[in-house]
C-alpha cells in the first residue's frame, strides 16, 4: 500500500492534506476535530493585529445546479486575542505531535512587529510559520496581506525581517493578484524564504443581486471585492504552479499547493506540477472534515495502481511536459472519431461545431435517429466535439500526422512554409 507520509521541510505528517488558513482552522476545537478526522495538518488561521470582522462575510457561485463552484469571503484575518490563540496553538501540538502545525502571520510592517510576533509563535513549539503575502481585502488598505505580495521588493524586505528572528521553517504564501507570482516568488526565495505556498484568493466580485442591485455578500446595503477560491479557480492555481516549478529560482524550494483542491485527483494533479503538500480550504466548509477519508483513500489507491511507493516518486513529474507554444510540434494532427454504439444521438456534438467550430460533423436524418460521423478532412483535432458529448468514450480523439518529423512553430518560420490556405 502507498505510503501517504509527508516530509516539508523536515515537517513531517501523515499524509500531504493540510488545512489552509481559513475558518476551519481559527481555533483549538475546529483543530482537534480535523486531527481526529485524520488531517496531516494545518495552517493556523492568520494572526495579527486586532482586527474587527463584518456580517455578512461570504458569497458563491453556482453552476448548473452545483452549489458554490466559487466561494468568496470578506473575512479579515482571526479577530480572536493573539494570547488565546497562542495557547491553543500549544494545546493541539501537545495532543497531536505527529500533525504538522504551520502558523500564519502578517504582522504591521516593520522589522520589531515582525520579530515579536515571530518569537510568540515559536515559544509554542510550532513547526513552521506562513507568511500571508496574499489577501486582497480589508488588510490590503493597511498596507499588508496582497498589497505586499503584490511588490517583489517590499516582499524581499519582510522575509529578511523575518528570517532575522525565524528558527523554524518559513513559507512565503503567494498573492494571484498579479500579472505573475514569479517575481515576488523569486524575491522571497532569494531572501531566505524556506519554502513557498499558492494560491491566496482571487479579488472577485461573484455577483448582484437583481433585486436589491448590491453586490454580493451585502453588509448593510454596501459590498466590496472579496477572495475568491473554491473548485472555480484550481486551473489558475494549476498555471500559477507551474510557474513557480519552472522557475530556476523559486523551482529549488518545496511549495505547498493551494487553489481549488477538493479531490484526490485535485491533489494528485497539483503534486504532478510540484506540490510536495496540498491546503483544502472550500471543501471541508462545504463537505466537512470527513473528506480526508476519501482524500487519502483515493490518492493510496491511484499510486498503487501507478507503481508509486512515496510521494516523490511523483512530484514534479508533470513539469517538463509544459512548454512554450512556439515548441509544441505542428506536424502532431488529431481527429474526432464517433462510437456508434455509444452514441445517444443528442446532437451535441453537431451543434457545438457547427455553430462554434469547424463544420467538421456530418449530420444524417434518419428514423427514428439521425446519425453524426467526422468528416476527416475538416476536422482540425480541436477537441470541442468529445469536451461537449455527455457519453465517456463516445468520441476519441485518433492520432494521424500531417508529417512524420518534429516541427516546432520557429523552424516553420526558419524555412519559410506556408500558411494555411482558406
Amino acid at each position: 500500500m502507498a505510503n501517504l507520509h509527508t516530509d516539508f521541510l523536515g515537517i513531517k505528517s501523515p499524509n500531504p492534506f493540510w488545512l489552509a488558513s481559513a475558518p476551519p482552522t481559527d481555533k483549538q476545537v475546529n483543530v482537534i476535530r480535523a486531527f481526529e478526522a485524520g488531517w496531516g495538518g494545518v495552517v493556523w488561521k492568520t494572526l495579527g493585529s486586532q482586527v474587527k470582522n463584518v456580517s455578512s462575510r461570504y458569497s458563491a457561485v453556482d453552476y448548473h445546479g452545483s452549489r458554490v463552484m466559487g466561494l468568496n469571503n470578506i473575512e479579515l484575518i482571526s479577530d480572536r486575542p493573539l494570547d488565546i490563540n497562542l495557547r491553543e496553538i500549544k494545546e493541539c501540538i501537545r495532543l497531536f505531535p505527529d500533525r504538522a502545525m504551520i502558523v500564519s502571520l502578517m504582522a504591521d510592517n516593520d522589522r520589531n512587529s515582525w520579530h515579536e510576533l515571530i518569537k510568540k509563535v515559536q515559544d509554542t513549539g510550532a513547526h513552521g510559520i506562513e507568511l500571508n503575502f496574499g489577501c486582497p481585502h480589508g488588510m490590503t488598505e493597511r498596507g499588508m496581506g496582497a498589497a505586499v505580495g503584490q511588490d517583489p521588493d517590499i516582499a524581499r524586505l519582510v522575509v529578511e525581517w523575518v528570517m532575522e528572528a525565524a528558527t523554524i521553517p518559513v513559507i512565503t504564501k503567494l498573492t494571484p493578484n498579479v500579472h505573475s507570482v514569479v517575481p515576488t516568488g523569486r524575491a522571497s526565495v532569494e531572501a531566505g524564504s524556506n519554502a513557498l505556498s499558492l494560491i491566496n484568493t482571487i479579488q472577485s466580485v461573484t455577483g448582484v443581486d437583481l433585486d436589491t442591485f448590491i453586490p454580493n455578500p451585502n453588509v448593510g446595503g454596501k459590498s466590496t471585492f472579496g477572495g475568491y477560491c473554491g473548485p472555480a479557480v484550481k486551473p489558475i492555481a494549476l498555471k500559477m504552479l507551474a510557474t513557480i516549478a519552472q522557475d530556476p529560482v523559486t523551482s529549488k524550494v518545496p511549495v505547498s499547493g493551494i487553489g481549488g483542491v477538493s479531490t484526490w485527483r485535485d491533489a494528485a494533479e497539483f503534486m504532478l506540477l510540484g506540490s510536495t503538500t496540498v491546503q483544502v480550504c472550500t471543501a471541508v466548509m462545504k463537505h466537512g472534515f470527513r473528506i480526508i477519508d476519501d482524500l487519502c483513500e483515493g490518492l493510496s489507491n491511484w499510486m498503487d495502481e501507478k507503481g508509486f511507493s512515496v510521494t516523490t516518486d511523483f512530484i514534479g513529474r508533470s513539469v517538463p511536459t509544459l512548454t512554450h507554444w512556439e515548441d509544441l510540434d505542428l506536424n502532431y494532427h488529431i481527429v474526432a472519431r464517433i462510437d456508434p454504439d455509444k452514441c445517444i444521438h443528442c446532437g451535441l456534438c453537431y451543434i457545438a461545431c457547427e455553430d462554434a467550430s469547424h463544420q467538421s460533423i456530418r449530420l444524417t436524418r434518419g428514423q427514428p435517429y439521425n446519425e453524426y460521423t467526422i468528416k476527416e478532412d475538416e476536422c482540425v483535432g480541436c477537441n470541442l466535439c468529445k469536451l461537449v458529448c455527455p457519453v465517456d468514450g463516445c468520441i476519441s480523439m485518433v492520432e494521424q500526422r500531417v508529417g512524420p518529423e518534429y516541427l516546432n512553430w520557429k523552424e516553420f518560420q526558419r524555412r519559410g512554409l506556408p500558411l494555411n490556405d482558406h
